[in-house]
C-alpha cells in the first residue's frame, strides 16, 4: 500500500532507538524527510548510522520546553513546515508503590507528559496555521491499566489519551489530526527495564517476569518495534484521514475490553 508519505517532513521524538527509531526507518522509506530527536548524542550518532549520513539529528531534553522549542525550530529550519509529529520520547521511571512520594509523581510527569506536551504545544498551533498536519502519540496501556511498578507513570500515561482526545477535537476544525497509540509489551530496552522492576517486586528472575509476561499475550509474543512503526506510518498518513481524537490499543489482545 502507498501510504502517499513521500515528501511528508516528520520528526520523531525518542527517535534514537526502539519504538521511536523504527518509526524513523520505516518513515524514510515511505519517502518522508526525517528529523529525530534525543537528549543523548551517543545514540543518535549511532542512529544516524542506521538512517543514513544526511538524517537530520538534533540533541535536545524535552522536558524543558525552550530546550523543545529550538527542536521545532532546527527540525523545520532544516526540512521545512513539519508535517508529522510522532512523540515517543519520554519513560517515566518504574517505582515500586513504597518508594512513591511527591518528587517521583512530578519527575514521571515531566519525563512522559510535559515531554510531549512541550512538541505538541508549538506545532500543532503551527500546523493548525497551515490547516494541515499530524500529531500520533505513542503513550502506553499503563494509561488504562494500573500496573503496581507502574502507577506515576501511567497516571501521565493517562493525562496524555486525555489530552490527545481533547486536542483532536480542538484542532479537527482546523485540519489537524491528534490520534494516540498504546503499545503493550514491545522489545524495547525500556520494557526490559520495566521487567527488571516487576521482577524486583516479586523477589524473582527477569526472565521468569518475562516469561509470564509473555503468558499473559494471547498472541503469543511481544510486539516488535517494527509492529508499532507501521500502525505509526498509517496513523500518519492520509489512508487514516478520518482518525483523530482518540487512542488505540496495540497489545496482542492482553486487554480484551471494549473501550
Amino acid at each position: 500500500m502507498d501510504l502517499r508519505l513521500a515528501n511528508k517532513t516528520a520528526l520523531i521524538t525518542g527517535g534514537s532507538k526502539g519504538i521511536g527509531l523504527a518509526c524513523a526507518v520505516l518513515l524514510r522509506q515511505e519517502g518522508a524527510r526525517v528529523a529525530i530527536c534525543s537528549r543523548s548524542q551517543a545514540n543518535l550518532d549511532a542512529a544516524r548510522a542506521t538512517l543514513g549520513g544526511d538524517a537530520v539529528c538534533i540533541a535536545a531534553d524535552l522536558t524543558d520546553p525552550d530546550a523543545a522549542l529550538r527542536a521545532v525550530d532546527e527540525a523545520q529550519a532544516a526540512l521545512g513546515p513539519i508535517d508529522i509529529l510522532v512523540n515517543s520520547a519520554g519513560a517515566a521511571k518504574r517505582t515500586v508503590p513504597a518508594e512513591l512520594n511527591p518528587a517521583a509523581w512530578r519527575a514521571a510527569m515531566d519525563a512522559k507528559y510535559f515531554s510531549y506536551i512541550h512538541m505538541i504545544d508549538p506545532l500543532i498551533k503551527r500546523m493548525a496555521a497551515r490547516r494541515a498536519g499530524v500529531v500520533v502519540n505513542v503513550i502506553g496501556n499503563g494509561g488504562k491499566v494500573a500496573s503496581p511498578t507502574h502507577i506515576a507513570g501511567g497516571a501521565a500515561n493517562a493525562a496524555l489519551m486525555l489530552a490527545t482526545a481533547g486536542l483532536g477535537a480542538a484542532y479537527a476544525p482546523q485540519g489537524v489530526r491528534v490520534v494516540g497509540l498504546n503499545p503493550g509489551l514491545t522489545a524495547t530496552g525500556r520494557v526490559r527495564s520495566g521487567l527488571e522492576a516487576e521482577a524486583a517486586l516479586a523477589g524473582g528472575s527477569v526472565a521468569a517476569a518475562e516469561a509470564a509476561a509473555v503468558a499473559r499475550i494471547p498472541l503469543g509474543r511481544m510486539a516488535e518495534p517494527e509492529d508499532i512503526a507501521r500502525a505509526v506510518c498509517f496513523l500518519a498518513s492520509e489512508m487514516a484521514g478520518y482518525i483523530t481524537g482518540v487512542t488505540i490499543s496495540m497489545d496482542g489482545a492482553s486487554v480484551p475490553v471494549v473501550v
